[in-house]
């Protein structure tokens, strides 16, 4: 799901648009863009009730009327936040989807794409997490909008199952395993991020080879 968002919505228009003085940064972002990624660093590192307009304003260097200039309340800018991070998410895996074989390869290829995601943008799981913690209509946009990546997951576990390449389980719940594994890992990275101790590649690669070494002994069916 991504955000539709025009002058007359409440978060007035779309984040790659021009903004009010036409300017963009060296960067090619909008103010649109820069509003979206601080807000998604706030959310996810501070929490959604602990961020405010004012203070995303101050960081920006902008005035807390431009916010609202382009998202109409702190709840509308969260939910463009939750839509523009679910496009980033479901798209980093379904890159490791498509690329990946069948089998065992593609549940590989998944891990391996979110530990890489982890390493690259901590904030997007730190935006899970926290959706995670408030529950409600946020947590359920975000749902939304990534249950055709869940679905189509749940139809390959099922097939692979059925063709005896992995053992019996309940596919939904054992993507929520596989969810809860993963995520509780990579939750420990960000709780050392936050105390100042700057997980290493070799910590994050160590991780997850554990993750996958159990996962492939509790799914993979080996000849006997």
């Amino acid at each position: 799901m991504s955000a539709s968002i025009t002058p007359s919505s409440p978060a007035r228009r779309s984040s790659r648009a021009t903004d009010p003085s036409g300017r963009r940064d060296e960067q090619g972002a909008t103010t649109a863009d820069r509003i979206l990624d601080a807000a998604l660093v706030s959310f996810a590192t501070k929490g959604y009730e602990a961020s405010s307009l004012d203070a995303l304003a101050a960081g920006l260097d902008v005035r807390k009327q431009t916010i609202l200039y382009w998202f109409s309340s702190k709840e509308q800018l969260l939910e463009a936040v939750i839509d523009r991070s679910a496009v980033e998410l479901a798209g980093a895996l379904q890159d490791a989807l498509t690329r990946a074989g069948d089998g065992w390869d593609r549940i590989e290829a998944v891990v391996r794409s979110v530990f890489k995601l982890a390493a690259r943008r901590p904030e997007l799981l730190g935006l899970v997490r926290e959706l995670g913690r408030l529950g409600g209509p946020a947590a359920t946009r975000l749902v939304t909008a990534l249950e055709p990546l869940v679905a189509r997951a749940t139809a390959f576990l099922e097939t692979e199952m059925d063709s005896g390449h992995l053992r019996r389980q309940d596919p939904r719940l054992l993507l929520l395993t596989i969810y809860s594994s993963v995520t509780g890992i990579l939750t420990e990275v960000e709780v050392l991020r936050v105390f100042g101790e700057e997980p290493t590649v070799r910590s994050l690669v160590r991780r997850r080879n554990e993750i996958l070494a159990f996962l492939h002994s509790a799914l993979v069916i080996t000849p006997d």
